[in-house]
């Protein structure tokens, strides 16, 4: 079941790291997820692009929700990140899709594309696996 806006009402939407940041949950069920975050000055390193805490992040955030769109709550025991080009751009989508998912255990894919002048960019894939936590 989804709300009206595509968003599975059992994952919640209220963390206070991705507030902090700035993101912007635009889809969030069966298994994939995909959110959105302004680039400011404050998350950029000192090339000027998106810095890699903030970019490797957002892979494990896209992939954790878009777990816990299939497995409830969840709580990532590791993540692996490939920073493919620099994270130049106005924003950052990040995409989260299930792989696999058991009863305990969840593996996730998450991709993270720059946005500059409204063309998207691959900056950053990544794996996470994910377990269901009561």
């Amino acid at each position: 079941m989804t709300t009206e806006n595509g968003l599975d009402p059992k994952v919640g939407f209220n963390s206070p790291f991705t507030a902090l940041l700035g993101m912007e949950v635009k889809s969030c069920v069966d298994g994939r997820s995909e959110i959105e975050l302004p680039v400011r000055k404050e998350l950029t390193q000192y090339h000027g692009f998106a810095h890699g805490v903030v970019v490797g992040g957002l892979v494990d955030i896209v992939c954790a929700w878009a777990a816990s769109s299939v497995a409830g709550r969840v709580v990532t025991t590791e993540y692996k990140v490939n920073f493919l080009a620099p994270a130049v751009g106005e924003r950052l989508i990040g995409r989260g899709q299930v792989v696999k998912a058991t009863r305990r255990q969840i593996v996730c894919r998450g991709d993270v594309y720059a946005v500059q002048d409204g063309r998207e960019k691959l900056a950053a894939t990544g794996l996470a696996t994910l377990m269901t936590v009561e």
